[in-house]
């Protein structure tokens, strides 16, 4: 049992990051008040991206970047949609989504399943052989998530900025009183949320794959989304979710691993029936929007721009 869970907890992080990266900057941009259903797709690209420039062998950490790059690109047509031309934002995250999806077909076909050196596990380093092998078999951006989480927490909870952020996301009309440039605010947010989203997607294909295929994400982005409900849009909350839904995830292969009869098929919907049962008892509760920005959703045009 030991040596089960021991094995559980060092593939875990893998299946944990890519739904915490993500969650974060849906947190941002919702906490904006945008509403923002498009992971899926900043995610795809990100995987994408990051497989093709390691695949031209311009090494795994500028494929890292080049995914987080190409996650804020998509979430840039999404901003200029919803933020300058209020797009219906249910509308402008499911095209955003089917815009990303599509690309990845597209560009990526030729890259299909081709493997590439990705990002070494720490235990592969020189500074790092000697680690013990729950650490041994991260790699660098394990850690690097756990620093995104915490700025992420103390810039919305510690910081003028991250004040400015919420104030827009809770009523965007005073936050315009006091001098704050909504549009430019939610923007920025949106922005973000590409850079988390590619960033996870990268994760996925550079980190952990290490080869591109289509349908890489399958699905997490919209998981991501009910694990963003799940905790209540804080972003501390946002781990504890992301190891309940990934490790569910996560404990399918060890159990057949062990050669646990279970069904295959069912194992692999358990995290998606696990988000359909998170968002049924959300939508039951009392009050399931508390936590939720009380102008989440909502397009915001000054009055005298009318």
């Amino acid at each position: 049992m030991s040596d089960f869970l021991l094995a559980w907890l060092t593939v875990l992080p893998g299946y944990v990051v890519p739904l915490l990266l993500a969650s974060l900057g849906v947190v941002l941009s919702e906490r904006a008040g945008v509403l923002n259903l498009c992971p899926e797709g900043f995610m795809a690209v990100g995987a994408m991206t990051g497989a093709l420039l390691c695949l031209a062998g311009q090494g795994p950490w500028l494929g890292i970047l080049g995914g987080t790059a190409a996650g804020i690109g998509l979430s840039a047509v999404f901003g200029l949609a919803v933020v300058v031309f209020r797009v219906e934002q249910t509308l402008a995250g499911l095209a955003t989504v089917a815009l990303g999806l599509g690309i990845t077909g597209v560009v990526g076909r030729a890259s299909v399943q081709k493997p590439f050196p990705g990002l070494p596990r720490l235990s592969e380093t020189a500074w790092g052989a000697d680690l013990p092998r729950l650490l041994g078999q991260q790699t660098l951006l394990v850690p690097l998530a756990l620093l995104h989480l915490a700025a992420v927490a103390w810039f919305l909870s510690r910081s003028a900025a991250g004040l400015r952020l919420r104030a827009v996301g809770e009523d965007p009309a005073a936050a315009d009183v006091a001098g704050v440039d909504v549009q430019l605010v939610q923007l920025g947010a949106v922005l973000a949320s590409g850079a988390f989203g590619g960033l996870a997607g990268a994760f996925l294909s550079v980190a952990s794959a290490h080869v591109w295929v289509e349908g890489m994400v399958a699905g997490r982005g919209w998981v991501v989304i009910a694990l963003v409900i799940f905790a209540r849009w804080r972003p501390l909350r946002c781990l504890g979710a992301a190891i309940l839904f990934g490790g569910t995830e996560a404990v399918m292969p060890r159990l057949q691993a062990l050669g646990v009869d279970f069904p295959v098929y069912l194992g692999a919907m358990l995290p998606y029936v696990l988000t359909l049962g998170v968002l049924a008892l959300a939508s039951m509760r009392r009050g399931a929007r508390s936590g939720a920005p009380a102008a989440l959703g909502l397009s915001y045009l000054r009055q005298d721009k009318h």
